[in-house]
Order: structure tokens, then sequence, then C-alpha cells
């Protein structure tokens, strides 16, 4: 947990941050409007997430750094407070584009959990995709996701998310464990599968999918930074129900919501 301009605390999963940083403010650079910092060797962006939280002019800055792959950002915050071990469970969602996914009783406080992929794009626009290339709670009753895709990083991230959204999720690293699920006699309303994925790729999996009588009638969304009219009709044509781009989180759960309810009609 953390503090960022105002008294109430703000916490992010801690499962996407990849270090906690203090960075001197002689450190801090401006360039073309923005806070950077030299960090291994790219220049890192700085993200305040609270506008009274600026970043410092003196003495030293907390920074709490976002990975994945080849890119970095840091939410710069006015204090880290503490580390905490629990199950993450969001009892307010906040609105769409507050920057925040809700809030949460963590350690006894009302607390504001952060929209970590809010200000990755902030960051930069193209970060769950680029032109060239476990169970959660939930409500009682909450249909069942089973998350496919190989970045660690965006099944932390996108876990809260369908969470908040009153999902039940299981996660799965690659298409061979999720179908190592399958023959285990795991069932699930839905099933969103990255595309592009070391060994078993999204169309592969698709295919594997369609192909067994356990999983080929369940609906099948595909996430993925490629989206040519080839890439879709791709999609389709390996059982894919639905196809949408990886940043849109919005597009992703209205396509669940849809997918869920066309299957309810043809069932």
């Amino acid at each position: 947990r953390f503090r960022a301009g105002g008294s109430s605390p703000a916490a992010v999963p801690r499962a996407l941050v990849a270090r906690l940083e203090e960075f001197g403010a002689d450190k801090i650079e401006h360039t073309n409007g923005r806070a950077v910092v030299q960090y291994r060797d790219q220049l890192m962006q700085l993200i305040s997430v609270d506008r009274d939280s600026a970043v410092k002019t003196e003495g030293g800055q907390p920074v709490i750094v976002f990975s994945d792959r080849d890119r970095s950002m840091g939410i710069v915050v006015n204090e880290i407070v503490d580390i905490v071990e629990e199950v993450l469970s969001v009892e307010l969602p906040a609105q769409p584009g507050s920057g925040l996914l809700g809030s949460a009783i963590i350690a006894e406080q009302a607390t504001d959990i952060i929209d970590v992929a809010h200000y990755l794009v902030e960051a930069f626009d193209d970060w769950f995709g680029v032109d060239d290339g476990a169970s959660h709670q939930a409500r009682p009753g909450a249909r069942s996701v089973l998350l496919v895709d190989d970045s660690p990083f965006f099944r932390n991230l996108l876990t809260p998310l369908l969470s908040v959204a009153g999902y039940q999720v299981t996660t799965a690293e690659s298409g061979d464990a999720a179908m190592d699920m399958c023959k285990s006699g795991a069932k699930f309303d839905i099933i969103v599968s990255d595309i592009e994925m070391p060994g078993m790729n999204g169309f592969e999996f698709a295919e594997a999918v369609r192909s067994t009588p356990e999983w080929e009638g369940t609906p099948l969304v595909a996430l993925s930074s490629l989206a040519s009219p080839d890439d879709l009709e791709r999609g389709r044509a390996a059982g894919f129900s639905d196809y949408v781009a990886k940043f849109d989180r919005d597009a992703l759960l209205q396509s669940l919501a849809q997918s869920l309810t066309a299957d309810r009609g043809a069932a």
C-alpha cells in the first residue's frame, strides 16, 4: 500500500509490481512535458496518480515500477506504507476511466485499488500490443472465465478487472496448460485466450478446444494486438466466438457479456 496526495491509502496488486525504487530528485528529468528517469539504460516515464502528488523537486522520490518485457513505467507516490498479504476483494467498484478499480478493505482500512492498466496506457498507448506483433474471489453465482496468456504480467493485470466485473477467474500460462485442465475435467462458462503465445499459439489452442467434446461448445474470445481482416477471419475459422483488441478492456467486458448471452440463448 502507499499514499499519493490524499490521506487515504491506495494499493496495487503486488504481483504486478516489478520493484519499489527511490530516485533522487536530481535524477528526475523532464522531456516533452513529461517527467522521466534513466532506468536500466532507458528513459522511464513517471506518472502521478493524484494531482496532489507531483514529482518531488528535492529529496528522494518513491516510485512503484511496473515492467513487462522490455518496457517499464513508474507511478510516483508520497510514501510506501506497507506490503500486505491478503486476497483482493473489491467491494465498491469505481467509475470507468477514474483510474481506480474500486475500494477494498485491506489491513482493516478502506483502500483505493489503483487500475494499473489505466496508467500503463497513459505512459504507452500501445503497452498491450504493438503493430508488429489461479482462481480469484467473485460474487456468488459468478460466471467462470478461463484466461489463457503466457505473460504473468498480463494475467495479473486482467484478473482483478474481470473479478471486479463479477467473474470467477482461473488462469493458465499456455494453451497446453489449459488443455491439461480440460483433460482433468475442468469446466468454464467462457474462455479468453491470447493469440501470440509460444508453443501452442491461440489459433492452435482454439482448434484444440473445438475438437474436444468437453469444451467444444464453450464460448471462446481471442485477445490480440493483431486485428487485420485476415487475422479476424483466421480467428473465426479456428473457432473463436469473438476477437478483441488486447488493449481494449471495455470491448472485452462487452464481448464476454454478449458471448455469454448468446450462449444461453443457444442452450
